[in-house]
């Protein structure tokens, strides 16, 4: 046999082979794909959502065909689950979901039954955290999120923290500390003003004695209301803001 033809048989028979094994390979993918889901897989942060709730999402997921599941539909499932913000399925070969979950991080209660996430999110959910609580117009929770840091950064040295705070529909801001003094902040230069209101807080708190409320909204001062501090003021000149 000359060599050209012996070496054509060989690669046809190569082919051939390939041809086998691929075949083999294909109808054991079929019929691992047409198992049932033996196994549910969570991972990333899914310490705050409920062993209850995912132990419920999975077993609405083991036995059923695994190629035949909605991904789309177990996503869907696994972001209406308490604290779930995000999530993502994939197929791990041959029988099992994997579903990724990412959970919110609690900043605040909203209402009775929502939070409010650090990427201002509202979200229904329960903690037993001790948050504090934000109130205001709807949509206004992502504002106050992003306005968050800087107001507690300002009240720092009024040695109580903020327990609340309140946005208006006039975009107005009010903060009450844990104490139970309540600062009226205004609509502008909020976090200059509850600045300046604290680093005068040690000197004016010997004199307020029980105040109960701050209004910061004048250009040049503040007053103080409540308890020994009835009407006592620091130079309020000027209409309030």
């Amino acid at each position: 046999m000359r060599p050209g033809i012996a070496a054509a048989l060989r690669g046809a028979g190569a082919l051939a082979a390939a041809a086998v094994l691929a075949g083999g390979g294909w109808y054991g993918y079929e019929a691992a794909a047409s198992r049932p889901i033996a196994a549910v897989r969570f991972t990333g942060d899914t310490t705050r959502v409920g062993a209850v709730e995912l132990e419920r999402l999975a077993s609405g997921i083991r036995g059923r065909v695994w190629r035949e599941v909605s991904l789309a539909d177990v996503r869907e499932a696994a972001r209406r689950l308490p604290w779930v913000r995000e999530s993502a399925v994939r197929r791990v070969f041959p029988a099992t979901i994997e579903i990724a979950v990412e959970a919110h991080e609690a900043l605040a209660r909203w209402d009775d039954t929502h939070l409010v996430s650090v990427r201002g999110e509202v979200f229904a959910a329960d903690t037993d955290e001790a948050l504090p609580r934000f109130s205001g117009p709807e949509g206004a929770a992502a504002e106050m999120a992003a306005e968050w840091p800087r107001i507690g950064r300002a009240a720092a040295g009024l040695g109580s923290p903020v327990t609340q705070l309140a946005l208006s529909e006039r975009r107005a801001w009010q903060a009450k500390l844990a104490s139970g003094l309540t600062i009226e902040l205004g609509r502008g230069d909020v976090e200059a003003r509850l600045a300046r209101f604290a680093a005068a807080w040690p000197q004016v708190a010997a004199q307020a004695g029980s105040a109960t409320h701050a209004d910061l909204r004048y250009p040049n001062g503040f007053a103080l209301r409540g308890g020994a501090a009835q009407e006592r003021r620091n130079a309020p000149k000027g209409r309030r803001a």
